[in-house]
């Protein structure tokens, strides 16, 4: 096993989905989203998980938390063979639209994986290739609200005959850190 990437974006860096080192230390009440990816018998894996460190979250932390996980299941319910891969992103972003935060969710919903972290296809409107059993990729929406905080939940999802499963089994929950 090899590590590839490791993001972790703290309060108003996590607002930047591809958030880079920083010397910004990570602070009591801060929104942290951690992004690993990594290698393994040269196949890729990824996932991002959110902790809150400190005290308890803000009532809208939750509730921006909360859309983003529903909108990460509604993704992943959307998964079953001859689905169009565009599809997967519509059922996600629709839940964040649909809360009033479609403008905050900046990127695609989720990318392929397999040989390499990131490649086709990508769970993204236009893309109409249909899902097939076998197919691997990551179920990813998130909220950002510059300069503020960003909440992201991801799983690597493959298609099963009838549905998807979930390649990853770590809670989903917003967890809470000294």
């Amino acid at each position: 096993s090899q590590v590839d990437f490791t993001v972790v974006g703290s309060g108003p860096n996590g607002a930047n989905p591809h958030h880079e080192m920083s010397d910004r230390v990570i602070e009591e009440g801060d929104l942290v989203v951690l992004d690993f990816g990594g290698l393994k018998d040269a196949y890729g894996s990824d996932t991002t998980r959110m902790v809150h460190v400190g005290e308890e979250p803000t009532d809208e932390e939750r509730e921006v938390f909360e859309i983003v996980r529903q909108a990460q299941q509604a993704g992943y319910e959307a998964v079953r063979p001859g689905v169009a891969c565009q599809e997967i992103d519509r059922a996600a972003r629709k839940v964040i639209a649909d809360a009033g935060y479609g403008e905050y969710f900046i990127h695609r919903t989720g990318h392929g994986i397999g040989l390499t972290t990131h490649e086709p296809p990508y769970m993204i409107e236009g893309e109409t290739r249909p899902l097939e059993p076998g197919m691997c990729f990551s179920i990813e929406p998130g909220i950002y609200l510059p300069g503020r905080f960003g909440v992201r939940i991801e799983d690597i999802v493959t298609v099963t005959e009838d549905g998807g499963r979930r390649l990853n089994n770590t809670p989903h929950e917003l967890r809470i850190v000294a």
